[in-house]
């Protein structure tokens, strides 16, 4: 067994889908419209859905927001640099909403981004 995605509900499909290829570098998978469900599913990741785990955006048409809720917490994503990691996202107009560091009360370096949904992404340095 294996977890194979994780759902997202996005507002605007292009931008989300542009800001996990342009700038977290995911690779947009596959995408497919629904007219009949009026939705679109389009899977991201980095690397083919046979060996990694992916991210499934979903699109309902007639839905242009969404409230995050109490209970999401965040996507987390491995990186050789939280610090370079950063750097290359903002560059690429990318929201850090959490400057990299040591998390409080532990030895991890780790930052936040947002996506234009605002959804946190964690980007961690495991060592």
């Amino acid at each position: 067994m294996r977890i194979l995605h994780t759902m997202l509900r996005v507002g605007n499909l292009e931008k989300s889908i542009a800001f996990y290829t342009e700038v977290l570098g995911m690779t947009l998978l596959r995408r497919k419209d629904y007219p009949e469900g009026r939705f679109t599913l389009a899977f991201v990741g980095y690397g083919n859905e046979a060996e990694h785990t992916a991210l499934e955006l979903t699109h309902n048409w007639d839905t242009s927001e969404y409230d995050l809720g109490s209970g999401y917490g965040h996507i987390a994503i491995e990186v050789l640099d939280v610090y370079k990691a950063c750097e290359q996202i903002t560059s690429a107009g990318g929201n850090v909403v959490r400057a990299p560091g040591p998390m409080k009360h532990g030895q991890s370096v780790l930052a936040f981004v947002e996506d234009p949904d605002g959804y946190r992404i964690e980007l961690l340095c495991k060592k």
